[in-house]
């Protein structure tokens, strides 16, 4: 149920594999390049294009990694933690985009199908393939733990079969000269990018909206606090997520009649069975005594938009 301890890599190892995974890749964009303009072949400028894509988002997640370590200031008083998740939001909407262009290509490939152009380009391709391959090899491990890590790594698996699809189109073009096979390859490439794209931002999405930690049940967490014994009640309860790995709860709890003098302890054993329950380690509770408690206090959250605190 937890969402903490899961940084089995190094920040500074995990740092020098994300750097070499950009220098790698920007080698590839300038050797496709290069190998575009010599063959005259436009798709491998396209993807030379795709891979420069690739080294950009490994640029972002790598500086995303850095400020995120920066400790907490008057500023950002949670931190800076949340930056990695708005570097995932931004790497995959680059890749929604990306998604969407290949399909608009494709179609153009479709309605008129374009000469490739010989060995040159599946020599190439296996080349990209060998990058992408080093590249996500680098970057794996730490995918599992970083949302974005985990979106530049997409990026470079996205790449990976597109080299993939190249070698094999290019393959069948030199044999049978199917040209279509081209586009075809392009449209499934294009569909897996969308398909993982769009159910990997879902999550990053949750997390900036403030949502709560889809793994654990709110409900559930309400539940625990009034088993607490001393507590009658909670409500104005915010429960949301400060990054991929922590969640927090801020909210409203009733202290039993003559429990007063015991209200420090009783918010104690709830911050404890919430870290050992939940794994939530941020907790912020405002103590009622039952006689004085809100009035009309709702579940979730505190007033409502256009209404006052009077007295």
């Amino acid at each position: 149920m937890g969402h903490g301890h899961h940084h089995h890599v190094d920040p500074e190892a995990g740092d020098r594999r994300v750097f070499a995974a950009i220098a790698v890749n920007m080698g590839l964009t300038v050797a496709q390049i290069v190998g575009g303009i010599v063959s005259g072949s436009l798709a491998l400028i396209a993807d030379a294009l795709h891979n420069f894509s690739d080294a950009i988002s490994l640029i972002i997640a790598f500086a995303a990694r850095k400020i995120a370590r920066r400790p907490r200031d008057a500023d950002m008083t949670f931190g800076y933690g949340r930056v990695e998740v708005v570097a995932a939001l931004i790497n995959y909407t680059t890749l929604i985009v990306i998604g969407l262009y290949l399909l608009y290509e494709a179609a153009m490939r479709f309605a008129d199908p374009q000469p490739v152009e010989g060995w040159l380009i599946v020599i190439i391709a296996g080349i990209a393939l060998i990058v992408d391959a080093v590249t996500a090899a680098l970057t794996y491990a730490m995918s599992k733990s970083s949302v974005n890590i985990r979106a530049a790594f997409l990026h470079n698996v996205a790449d990976a079969l597109g080299s993939v699809a190249v070698i094999v189109a290019g393959t069948l073009i030199l044999l049978y000269d199917w040209r279509l096979i081209d586009p075809l390859v392009t449209v499934l490439i294009a569909g897996y990018i969308l398909w993982q794209s769009f159910r990997e931002i879902g999550p990053v999405i949750r997390i900036l909206m403030l949502g709560s930690p889809p793994e654990i049940e709110t409900e559930a967490v309400l539940e625990t606090v009034r088993g607490v014994d001393g507590v009658t009640g909670i409500h104005h309860a915010h429960f949301w997520q400060m990054d991929e790995h922590r969640a927090a709860l801020d909210a409203h709890v009733v202290i039993a009649e003559g429990r007063w003098n015991d209200a420090d302890s009783v918010k104690d054993r709830i911050k404890t069975t919430l870290a050992d329950r939940f794994d939530i380690e941020h907790t912020t509770l405002e103590l009622e005594c039952a006689r004085h408690a809100c009035d009309e206090p709702s579940e979730f959250g505190g007033r409502g938009h256009g209404e006052e605190r009077h007295g």
